[in-house]
């Protein structure tokens, strides 16, 4: 049961991988400037916000959660296909981005969602080695997912690579829809009838309470959040660094293939430590080894985007865009660990009943905070694409605070 959680965990996620840098470079192909492509994928992350907590109460009610996740693969990928075609078709933009913002309040399924089914398929003393392989889960789409688009559209386009992620999602369902029922639930869930307006607000207020008044959940998200708002900064600038320093801008989806790639190496090296065993077993992935290893996985990233933006400034060099590949697997380095450490400390300190909303509102302010920076990598991007990475790493260096204030 595992091996078919992580296998459809694989494919929703290297779908998902796919999408953003697919409609980056379909939009940069269409329209020749970052701008419709960074606003597309900003709608297609922005409401993550809104649908993060309610698919949380969704899952945490239903006596079948993989169906609700089947579901929510079956939107976002319909949602994609309406995006790639609009922009085949040269639809007006504010039209895409409408359409981008409704697909987007199913992508906490993808990331959260998956993760808090966890429990379903490990038990208590699988569990930390689980949550291992399911952050490394993220690394492989991470190193897939873009590393295919970098291939399909130099080959065929980027709506050829959108359609192959579409694929990715569409592949994932059985495993989804094939997870276990969940334990009991309480009064009102999936076969109690549908919660009314009033619970559903209750519980999403719980699930906000959840990590807000837990001081590791609280420090641990809002880093997370800066941390991801500085990486979206990387995936925007991306296809523009790849197309300034090698006439390609498939070349800066290979670029993020290779941020994957350090992220799945660093986790592999971690996990065979001792150390870094014995701190996940022991639930102290956070705390404890668990203050040094994510401030030291952030600091990583942040030198590891400095080292991208400052690539562009000394570009004159026949050797740049090798820098460039440099500073993202320095980067990726550093992401692997600080996600590994993100989970441990959700899966321990989230309440039994309140999971998958803690999860997926998590998931959902990572993916908003996501869309933010790519707002504003954009126009930054298409100003100086060295501005919008050294952003990035100036906002990792905050994440890097925000992880040392214990108050």
């Amino acid at each position: 049961m595992l091996t078919r959680y992580m296998a459809g965990a694989v494919m929703a996620r290297t779908g998902d991988e796919m999408s953003g840098p697919a409609l980056l470079v379909t939009g940069l192909a269409v329209t020749g400037s970052p701008l419709l492509a960074s606003s597309v994928l900003a709608g297609l992350t922005v409401s993550a916000a809104v649908g993060g907590p309610l698919l949380g109460v969704l899952l945490d009610r239903a006596r079948r959660p993989g169906r609700v996740l089947g579901w929510c693969l079956a939107g976002y990928a319909g949602g994609l296909l309406m995006v790639a075609g609009g922009m085949a078709g040269q639809v007006p933009g504010a039209v895409l981005v409408a359409v981008a913002v409704v697909t987007g309040l199913l992508g906490p399924a993808l990331t959260g969602g998956w993760t808090a089914q966890l429990p379903l398929v490990a038990g208590p003393g699988r569990l930390a080695r689980a949550t291992a392989f399911d952050s490394m889960s993220y690394n492989v789409a991470g190193l897939a997912g873009p590393a295919l688009v970098g291939v399909i559209a130099s080959a065929g386009g980027g709506v050829m690579a959108v359609l192959v992620s579409v694929g990715m999602l569409v592949a994932a369902l059985p495993a989804a829809r094939g997870l276990p029922p969940a334990g009991p639930r309480p009064a009102g869930g999936e076969e109690g009838g549908a919660p009314g307006w009033r619970a559903v607000r209750e519980e999403v207020r719980a699930g906000f309470r959840a990590i807000v008044s837990n001081g590791a959940l609280r420090r641990a998200t809002v880093a997370s959040m800066v941390s991801c708002c500085g990486l979206a900064m990387v995936v925007v600038s991306a296809p523009v660094l790849g197309a300034r320093l090698s006439g390609e801008s498939g070349h800066g989806a290979l670029l993020l293939a290779v941020v994957a790639a350090g992220g799945l190496v660093a986790n592999a090296a971690l996990s065979g430590t001792s150390r870094w065993a014995g701190a996940q077993a022991a639930g102290t992935a956070v705390e404890g080894v668990g203050t040094a290893m994510p401030v030291a996985g952030t600091a990583v990233q942040a030198v590891g985007t400095a080292v991208l933006g400052a690539g562009v400034v000394v570009m004159a060099c026949s050797q740049t865009y090798w820098m460039a590949v440099v500073g993202a697997a320095v980067a990726g380095a550093g992401e692997g660990p600080q996600l590994t450490a993100l989970f441990a400390v959700r899966h321990r300190e989230a309440p039994a009943r309140l999971r998958g909303q803690v999860f997926t509102t998590g998931a959902s302010l990572k993916i908003t905070s996501f869309a933010i920076g790519s707002a504003v990598a954009g126009p930054l991007a298409a100003y100086a694409v060295s501005l919008a990475l050294l952003a990035g790493a100036a906002l990792q260096a905050v994440a890097v605070a925000v992880l040392l204030v214990r108050r």
